[in-house]
C-alpha cells in the first residue's frame, strides 16, 4: 500500500474513533470497549498531527507552484517553494518513523548491570570506569543514577555493579548497550608497555512493575545472611544480606549494598522482577531475544560490541562501523552521538521490515 493510502486510512480511522469516543461519552459506551477506543485514538494522535503538517505544506507547495507564474511574486515563491520542497521530505520520514511499531518498554526507567568478563583486575578497573560513564551520561540526560550495588575489588575496580536509571525514555536509549565491551590498553601494572586486550558485559533490563509480573510467595526461596567485604561493623555482626531464588526460573538476585535487610530484599525485588519482565519479553518476542543473545554473549573477547581503544583514543560500535576519536569525551559520558546512530539504524531496519 502506497505511503499516502495509509496516511488517509490513518486519519479516517482516527475521525471514526474521535466520533466514537464523543458518542460513547453521550451513549454510555461499554467502559472496555471506550478503553480500547481511547488508547488506540491516543496512539494515532501524534501521526494525525504529523499527518496534517503534510498536508498542510502540500498545500502552500502547490500555492507556491502556481504563484511562479506572476513575475512579482516569482523570487518570494521559488524561496517558498524551496523550503517546503526541503521540509516535505523530512516530515514524511517522521511519520514513517511514528508509525513504527512500538517497544512498550522504550518509556520506562532501566536496570544496568556491568560485570568484568575475560582480563582479571584490568577488566574490573575498566568495569568501574565504564559504570562511572554511565553515571555520567545519566546525569548528561537529567535522569536519576540510584547505585544498587557496588561490589569493588582490591584494586578499585568492579567485580559486579548494579544501578537503576529513573527517567522517560531511559530504556529506548540504553537498550542499545547490552552486549560485550572491549577495551584494548596498557594496564598500570604493565611494565613493558604491552596493550591488553579485556572485556566486560553490560546488560540493560527495562524496569517492570508489580503488573507486569506475576511472582507467588510460594515461588521465592528467601535467604538472609550475613553481608562480606567492605561496609562497616555491620558487615560480620548482622543479617542484613538478602538472596532471593526464584524456584520456577532459578533466577537468584543476591543484595548487600544496604545495611537495612528490608531495603536489600526491596533493590534484589526489583531486579529480581526485571529479570523476570525481561525473560517474558524474549518469549514473546523470539527475534528480540535471539538479537539479545548475539550481543551479550560469553564474555569471551572475541565477541563484542563496541572496542574502546585508549592508545588510539578511538571507540568503534561494530554493529554499525561507527568509529569516533574522543575516547575522553565518551568516558566522560558523552554516548550520544552512538545512540542516536544506533537508533536510527534500528529505524532504517524496521521501515524496511515493515515496508512503510
Amino acid at each position: 500500500m502506497e505511503l499516502d493510502d495509509r496516511l488517509d486510512r490513518i486519519a479516517a480511522r482516527s475521525e471514526e474513533l474521535q466520533a466514537m469516543l464523543s458518542q460513547g461519552l453521550a451513549q454510555g459506551l461499554d467502559g472496555e470497549a471506550f478503553s480500547k477506543a481511547s488508547r488506540e485514538y491516543a496512539e494515532l494522535e501524534p501521526i494525525v498531527a504529523r499527518i496534517g503538517e503534510l498536508r498542510q505544506a502540500e498545500r502552500e507547495e502547490r500555492q507556491s507552484q502556481a504563484l511562479l507564474a506572476d513575475p512579482d511574486l516569482r523570487e518570494l515563491a521559488q524561496a517558498e517553494l524551496d523550503a517546503l520542497r526541503a521540509r516535505i521530505p523530512a516530515l514524511r520520514q517522521d511519520i514513517r518513523i511514528a508509525m513504527l511499531p512500538r517497544d512498550e518498554a522504550d518509556e520506562r526507567s532501566a536496570i544496568l548491570e556491568i560485570r568484568p568478563a575475560a582480563g582479571g583486575d584490568e577488566a574490573a578497573l575498566f568495569a568501574a570506569e565504564l559504570f562511572d560513564a554511565y553515571r555520567r551520561y545519566a546525569a548528561l540526560r537529567g535522569w536519576r543514577f540510584e547505585v544498587m550495588e557496588f561490589d569493588e575489588s582490591e584494586l578499585g575496580g568492579l567485580r559486579s555493579g548494579i544501578a537503576n536509571i529513573t527517567g522517560r525514555g531511559v530504556f529506548a536509549r540504553l537498550k542499545y548497550e547490552s552486549g560485550v565491551h572491549r577495551v584494548q590498553r596498557v594496564p598500570a601494572t604493565e611494565s613493558q608497555g604491552r596493550i591488553h586486550t579485556s572485556t566486560i558485559t553490560v546488560a540493560v533490563l527495562p524496569e517492570a512493575d508489580e503488573v507486569d509480573v506475576q511472582v507467588n510467595d510460594d515461588d521465592l526461596r528467601i535467604d538472609v545472611f550475613r553481608a562480606s567485604g567492605a561496609g562497616g561493623q555491620h558487615v560480620n555482626k548482622t543479617e542484613s544480606a538478602v538472596r532471593i531464588t526464584h524456584l520456577p526460573t532459578g533466577l537468584v538476585v543476591a543484595m548487600q549494598e544496604e545495611k537495612s535487610q528490608h531495603k536489600n530484599r526491596a533493590k534484589a525485588m526489583k531486579i529480581l522482577m526485571a529479570r523476570l519482565y525481561e525473560r517474558e519479553r524474549a518469549a514473546a518476542h523470539a527475534s528480540r531475544a535471539a538479537d539479545r543473545k548475539s550481543q551479550v554473549g560469553t564474555g569471551d573477547r572475541s565477541e563484542r560490541i563496541r572496542t574502546y581503544n585508549f592508545p588510539q583514543g578511538r571507540v568503534t560500535d561494530h554493529r554499525i562501523n561507527l568509529t569516533a576519536y574522543k575516547i575522553d569525551r565518551v568516558m566522560q559520558g558523552e554516548l550520544d552521538e552512538f545512540v542516536d546512530a544506533l537508533i536510527q539504524d534500528d529505524q532504517a531496519s524496521l521501515l524496511a521490515t515493515e515496508g512503510i
